[in-house]
């Protein structure tokens, strides 16, 4: 392959990866958007394509392994700080669940941001129902939506870890 061909395809890939990539962080706005998960997916791919072409080293794949560790544990930490939030004041599992169903739904049949706005909106719903009081029921949306923005800040942040190491892999190391 010539040299001007090889330098193309590779700031090609470079900047789709790096188009998915922000797609994801941006993304995480949405809580029911993988943002993580399609950042992941979008440097495996590049590392898929690095390797075929034989440019993978031990450095850029402990690059890749870092991103992989930060997606997991991004996933997991999201969604234990809104439970918590929740939990903390005393929201059952069945309005939590309610919540998270209206807004998959909403952003199936509408958009992902009808979704952002379901979630709350049905959890309030479930928590008048169950507690029968709207000023409880507030309390109980407040909380979830206090865990949303501490869960969207860890999120936010460890999308930027996972581009950062990115960044390291593609035009450092």
């Amino acid at each position: 392959m010539p040299p001007n061909l090889e330098v193309f395809l590779q700031a090609v890939l470079e900047a789709l990866t790096l188009s998915v990539l922000l797609v994801g962080l941006f993304g995480l706005i949405v809580p029911i958007f993988p943002g993580l998960t399609v950042m992941w997916l979008g440097t495996l791919a590049y590392a898929v394509i690095q390797n075929a072409a034989g440019h993978m080293t031990g450095w850029k794949w402990l690059m890749f392994g870092l991103i992989t560790v930060l997606m997991i544990v991004g996933n997991i930490v999201d969604n234990i700080i809104i439970a918590r939030k929740m939990r903390d004041k005393y929201v059952p599992w069945s309005s939590i669940f309610f919540a998270f169903a209206a807004s998959i739904v909403a952003s199936l049949f509408f958009t992902p941001l009808i979704g952002l706005i379901a979630a709350p909106v049905g959890l309030f719903l479930a928590e008048v129902r169950r507690l029968k009081n709207r000023d409880a029921a507030l309390d109980s949306t407040k909380a979830y939506m206090v865990g949303w923005g501490w869960a969207f800040g860890a999120r936010f942040l460890i999308g930027l870890g996972m581009l950062g190491f990115w960044m390291l892999w593609a035009w450092v190391i």
